[in-house]
């Protein structure tokens, strides 16, 4: 038997396997920086609730602030590859000194805030110029297989990547463990330097640049209900997030262990959505796929305030809630993402993106926010009940959209590239 014939046909294509590469590798080093970092923070330099407070603000802030004005930048710029290795390369130096410092008895929880700021900023802009350079460096037809691979990626770091964390930072100190997510960043920047492409040109520069892209997603139907229906998910699964581990932990009677193997199975889902996302859509069509994807993210989440009884019964619940959970976002991700990438034109894809990120991102805060009041007023699972069907609810800005109807991908005239060696 030809084993090379199981290899996805992406990955036997070398500009894209170096890619995808440095793609996998830097996630499963963010996710050891997402251990690492909050257990300096702790271990090291004994930070208190608040002070632990402010450095996941300062990290989730540049999501917030500057999608859209990079968004507009990077749309002006000819070559977002080159920004993209300058922004891997910066990440690694900014980890780097957290070990250093730490090595002559200089870190300080100052050093700690501005490092989190500094890279989140520069996650944001590599995020930016990601969408163009995937358009491309993938054709149409493939951004399906493509985004599978990406997202399969994705819930393998979230599997593998706290687990490796963890280890690192009891073999080695939690700054040090940082040096590895740092030489992450170093081999996603070599990958990349080996991956040519033509970029589209850079847009020209006009009144209402820094608005076109927000003007754009409201007016396209499909798009508008797409943010529509993500920005009603957002809000209410922040609202879920704000109290699923104190629900589960203390009305449950769930264990931090037996958490933790709950929040694996889901990442063992999601690992599995990436893989059979294609063919879903294969199945669905793109429209059917998102609608699908949508319903199959939120909808097991309602067995978690619907769980009661012996608690090996709730667990199982948990898992399954979790695990289907895991494959219904996997699903939609793989199947929005390549309708995205269809769609948006690409002189306005960063700017769309960075519009559609920012508002998306500005539903967390309301939603945390909101399930902190309401599970005041009213309590723990109540509020889970409202969490957890009000995201299902979300598929509704969908149905009356041309989005459920289309069976295959957008298609757009390319606009005129610049070589890139």
């Amino acid at each position: 038997m030809d084993l090379t014939a199981r290899v996805p046909a992406l990955l036997r294509e070398r500009t894209f396997r170096r890619y995808w590469t440095g793609q996998t590798v830097s996630l499963v080093g963010d996710q050891i920086s997402l251990m690492a970092l909050p257990l300096t923070a702790v271990l090291v330099l004994g930070a208190d609730a608040a002070q632990m407070g402010w450095l996941k603000t300062l990290e989730l802030l540049p999501a917030l602030l500057l999608n859209l004005p990079f968004g507009a930048w990077v749309d002006r710029r000819a070559n977002r590859r080159q920004i993209m290795i300058a922004t891997d390369l910066g990440r690694a130096a900014l980890l780097i000194t957290l070990p250093v410092a730490y090595a002559f008895d200089l870190l300080k929880l100052g050093q700690l805030y501005a490092v989190a700021l500094a890279v989140g900023a520069l996650s944001v802009l590599f995020e930016a110029c990601n969408s163009t350079l995937f358009a491309a460096l993938v054709p149409t037809e493939r951004y399906v297989q493509a985004n599978s691979l990406v997202n399969g990626s994705r819930s393998t770091a979230w599997l593998a990547g706290p687990g490796i964390g963890g280890v690192l930072v009891q073999v080695l100190t939690a700054p040090v463990a940082l040096l590895a997510d740092a030489l992450t960043y170093l081999v996603s920047a070599g990958y990349l330097a080996k991956v040519p492409a033509d970029e589209p040109a850079p847009a020209p520069v006009a009144k209402g640049h820094f608005t076109e892209g927000m003007r754009w997603m409201v007016r396209e139907p499909s798009m508008r209900a797409l943010f529509a229906a993500s920005g009603t998910v957002q809000f209410f699964n922040y609202m879920f997030h704000t109290l699923f581990v104190l629900y589960v932990t203390k009305d449950l009677g769930l264990s931090a262990g037996l958490l933790g193997l709950v929040l694996g199975t889901g990442a063992v889902g999601g690992l599995l959505g990436a893989l059979c996302s294609g063919a879903v859509v294969r199945r669905l069509g793109i429209g059917g796929s998102i609608v699908a994807g949508f319903l199959g993210f939120t909808l097991p989440l309602v067995l978690i305030p619907a769980a009661h009884g012996p608690l090996p019964l709730v667990v199982v619940v948990l898992f399954a809630a979790e695990f289907l959970s895991c494959v219904g976002v996997m699903i939609v991700d793989v199947a929005a993402g390549s309708f995205q990438l269809a769609l948006i034109p690409d002189a306005l894809r960063a700017r769309v993106m960075g519009a559609y990120r920012t508002l998306n991102h500005g539903f967390r805060p309301l939603g945390a926010l909101a399930g902190g009041v309401l599970g005041t007023v009213i309590g723990l699972r109540p509020t889970l009940w409202v969490a957890t069907v009000g995201a299902v609810f979300a598929v509704l800005w969908l149905l009356p959209s041309p989005l459920p109807r289309m069976r295959e991908l957008p298609t757009q005239e390319r606009e005129p590239t610049v070589p890139v060696g």
